[in-house]
């Protein structure tokens, strides 16, 4: 591939729900410029973006591939995202090195849930998009149906660039309403525009016309007093306002038959902005924020979005430039790390091809592999000259798993394979729960889990077995509570001899305070951090069913010591036994974790989700509208919503979206405490058996 400079590059986003024919659009883009020899199918698993195994096996799209198109001596890189919305991660940090968007639409689907998701990132980053309306050619297409359905998605104006030339069987190809010229097949034939659809064209291209005359004063001058805009005039105002977000272009496509593929590749070439023609990128410098206008001649500065691990070459990072030149063979500074890398050779990517290059060019997009300390997020550099880009929000995890390694020979590989899995995708987590002494993965639903499972398998050769987590309860008191103990142990020798008396009360802001009240020297104070251990075992394992206890101020205020048979031992046994006596006169009960939820569904699912929350035990928060969608704010117990994500998706058939977060800790029903309790004193007799 040749090289491109910074003018000369389009970074462009594909986006939609799964299914609407992304990767086969960049498929048939690919055949058409010469990239590819022939058309590969999703069937066969020969397409150049859905490389993986695993994307082959399940036929989806995974993770979001690279695939330059060279067009018209300009670079298009395509960024082809998963549709699925479990792997909305590779979405956003596809968007974040965007500087354009094709929002892809089925003809016969319309608007998806997982077209609403990505629609919702591309305004957060105010991304210029294309709706793209496709699969033209099938049974049942209807473009006036599937174009009113992307009108609801937005506020902004929509308006088609070309109208379909028949639909169903009959899509022969597009009428262009900027040329007003007719192109058959892929656009390589062009024609007049047939006698019967030239009124609707005449009227749509008036439309047309309206929005690019809003994009710059004198057009709209010209315009109002009733002057012919020429096509060149069109195109300008049309860039003017599709690039400052006010104005969304419609265009009609069929990827698997390769109808209507020139004119939309014409359009990303003169209506998507350059890198140049995009808001400078702000960092943070030494001296607080940096702007950084992307030309070779800045100062290096690079984002990286991806980070992969490839069996054969090891990791491979990908990343955007937006300032100065990246090369081969040379040394860069990670400003998030602070450690210095070696690079080796750069490469451009198509799919799974590698093209090794000398030089990135502000604006492209590449990927570099062996690098030691980087990872997804991270910024690249000069040394002299650091600067750290920002990262996006990534969506809290909303689905958990407990792992456990299959063999002993895994229980080592455990901890570094998780983290490398988490390295490289920003919306998958782990960590230890201690009060289950579980090893907890987090991620965005169960497909996501099970393809970062099999990840760990075949590339990391650990093989992982995954279960419910248990929940992390926790205990606590409810009043004040005192006891003492005496531990007394006469055997041949020396004895054992503590005596401990202690006040506890329930405490609100912290987990745990000690005071040590004992005066007049009844017991010594150098038994004191013997007898705090002996609190803090007790505090870790719980008294009533195993799990941690917390929220509690421990006062010891008296006891016995014997001049001889005293022994740091014997009082760290005599607090324990006394802890275990206060917290049982203290009206213990068990805590759960509660979450605050909330669920987006369309409002014929408002009654099902309302009700099923009610078996939740939910406490609902309100309810509101956004954008005809009924959306629910609750609190629920964390053990109730564990596998929310596969149930909303059941009740909804997929259109119902929920997040997540951790609130507070509250008391367990009584009624369910007891289940819970006896159960986990059932399983913690068992493990003592063993």
């Amino acid at each position: 591939m040749k090289e491109y400079t910074t003018e000369f590059i389009r970074n462009i986003a594909m986006a939609s729900h799964s299914g609407a024919g992304k990767t086969m659009l960049v498929e048939a883009f690919l055949h058409f410029t010469g990239a590819t020899t022939r058309l590969g199918r999703i069937e066969d698993g020969s397409t150049v973006a859905d490389f993986e195994d695993e994307e082959v096996r399940r036929g989806l799209s995974l993770s979001t591939a690279v695939l330059p198109v060279e067009h018209r001596d300009h670079k298009i890189n395509l960024l082809d995202t998963p549709g699925y919305t479990d792997f909305v991660g590779e979405v956003i940090s596809a968007l974040r090195v965007a500087d354009g968007a094709l929002i892809l639409i089925d003809s016969v689907a319309g608007v998806e849930v997982g077209t609403e998701i990505a629609w919702g990132y591309c305004d957060e980053f105010k991304l210029p998009r294309f709706v793209v309306i496709n699969k033209m050619n099938r049974d049942n297409a209807n473009f006036a149906k599937a174009l009113e359905s992307a009108r609801q998605l937005s506020t902004v104006r929509l308006a088609p660039v070309q109208l379909p030339w028949g639909e169903k069987a009959e899509f022969r190809g597009v009428l262009d309403l900027l040329t007003m010229k007719a192109y058959e097949g892929d656009g390589k034939t062009v024609r007049d525009i047939p006698a019967e659809f030239a009124d609707d064209a005449e009227t749509a291209r008036m439309e047309l016309i309206e929005a690019a005359a809003e994009g710059e004063d004198e057009l709209l001058e010209k315009y109002l007093d009733g002057q012919e805009l020429t096509s060149e005039e069109i195109q300008r105002g049309l860039r003017k306002v599709i690039q400052a977000g006010t104005f969304i272009p419609v265009f009609v496509t069929a990827g698997t038959a390769e109808i209507g593929l020139a004119r939309l590749l014409d359009a990303m070439v003169d209506l998507m902005p350059s890198p140049t023609q995009v808001p400078a990128a702000v960092a943070q410098g030494k001296g607080g924020d940096e702007t950084l206008t992307c030309v070779d001649s800045g100062p290096l500065g690079a984002y990286v979005w991806k980070t992969t691990a490839d069996p054969f070459v090891g990791k491979i990072t990908y990343f955007r430039v937006y300032s100065g030149v990246f090369t081969s063979d040379s040394r860069i500074w990670n400003s998030n790390k602070a450690t210095e890398e070696r690079i080796g050779t750069v490469h451009l990517l198509r799919g799974k091809e590698t093209m090794p290059v000398k030089v990135i060019h502000a604006g492209d997009i590449a990927s570099v592999p062996k690098l030691a300390s980087t990872s997804t997020g991270d910024s690249i550099c000069d040394k002299g000259h650091p600067i750290t880009f920002p990262v996006p929000q990534y969506p809290h995890a909303l689905f958990r798993v407990a792992v456990t390694p299959k063999t002993q020979a895994d229980s080592a590989k455990i901890s570094p394979t998780l983290t490398r899995l988490v390295e490289e995708d920003m919306t998958l987590s782990w960590h230890q729960e201690h009060s289950t002494n579980q090893t907890i993965l987090q991620g965005m639903g169960d497909q996501h889990i099970d393809v970062a499972i099999r990840k760990a398998e075949s590339k990391f050769q650990t093989s992982l077995t995954i279960q419910e987590p248990r929940v992390p309860y926790q205990e606590s008191i409810t009043k004040p509570g005192q006891a003492m103990y005496r531990h007394k142990k006469q055997t041949g020798g020396a004895g054992q001899f503590g005596e401990v008396w202690m006040r506890i009360e329930p405490l609100q802001d912290s987990e745990y305070e000690f005071s040590w009240d004992v005066f007049g020297g009844s017991v010594s104070s150098s038994y004191q951090p013997a007898i705090e251990k002996g609190i803090k075992s007790v505090m870790k394992d719980g008294v009533m069913a195993g799990f941690p206890l917390s929220k509690v101020k421990i006062s010891v205020y008296d006891g016995k010591e014997h001049p001889v048979d005293s022994k740091p031992v014997a009082f760290e046994i005599a607090a324990r036994e006394a802890f275990k006596l206060a917290v049982r006169d203290s009206a213990p009960v068990l805590l759960e974790p509660i979450m605050n939820v909330r669920i987006v569904v369309p409002e014929a699912n408002m009654g099902d989700i309302l009700g099923d929350m009610n078996t939740r035990r939910a406490r609902v928060q309100g309810m509101d509208t956004e954008r005809g969608r009924s959306v629910v704010t609750a609190q629920v117990p964390m053990a109730e919503i564990q596998r929310y994500t596969t149930d909303l998706r059941s009740m909804t058939g997929g259109r119902g979206v929920f997040t997540m977060e951790f609130s507070h800790y509250e008391v367990v029903p009584t009624h369910i405490a007891q289940e819970i309790i006896a159960a986990r004193q059932k399983e913690l007799a068992a493990q003592k058996e063993e």
